[in-house]
């Protein structure tokens, strides 16, 4: 696999998340699981920017994988760096976008969960990713021989299990559809990469 193409997965991918995350979640203050999920748990707590607050808590996953995996580690820095400023980045624009789109609660849930699954499945079908739980689910994933995907959705679960304290009961239900539909694109799109 080219180097050409593993920074336009990353590229294509970190702007699928970033509008997932900042014209479908963040104006429902709904959440991702894994690192992103307790990114943005961060920012509606504290204000703290949710790519900020991704690089901080993808460090010790990166040092894991420098220690176990470096193939993974150099694989995944470019990804998470590259995303976390995307999401920073649109973050400014939900505001405009919700003004002009008007989506539902639940269709914005379902389409933030496609929108990001599709993001982290073109990075991870190009040996790439996010990093975080994403790099552990690859881990895992490899160990286990469960799709990718899957491992993605069961830490993503856990993520919003322990996020639900500090949400409604319809926040809650809304950020594990969101999660469903996570795992199901991010499955879809990595179908052929867990086979090989």
């Amino acid at each position: 696999m080219s180097y050409k193409q593993k920074i336009l997965a990353v590229i294509v991918g970190s702007l699928f998340l970033s509008v997932g995350i900042n014209f479908f979640l963040v104006p429902f203050e709904l959440l991702d699981g894994g690192i992103i999920g307790i990114g943005l748990i961060i920012n509606y707590l504290v204000g703290l920017k949710a790519g900020l607050a991704i690089i901080m808590l993808s460090i010790p996953v990166f040092i894991l994988a420098w220690v176990y995996n470096r193939v993974y580690f150099f694989n995944s820095l470019h990804g998470m760096l590259f995303s976390s400023f995307t999401i920073d980045l649109l973050f400014p624009y939900h505001e405009s976008f919700t003004t002009f789109v008007e989506f539902t609660a639940i269709t914005s849930s379902i389409m933030g969960g496609i929108f990001v699954g599709i993001g982290i499945g073109i990075m991870l079908r190009f040996e790439t990713s996010t990093g975080g739980t994403d790099l552990i689910a690859q881990f895992l994933s490899e160990k286990t021989h469960i799709n990718v995907g899957v491992m993605i959705f069961i830490i993503d679960a856990i993520v919003i299990g322990a996020g639900g304290m500090l949400l409604s009961q319809d926040t809650f239900l809304l950020s594990a559809l969101t999660i469903t539909f996570v795992g199901l694109a991010t499955s879809l799109c990595t179908l052929k990469f867990s086979r090989e």
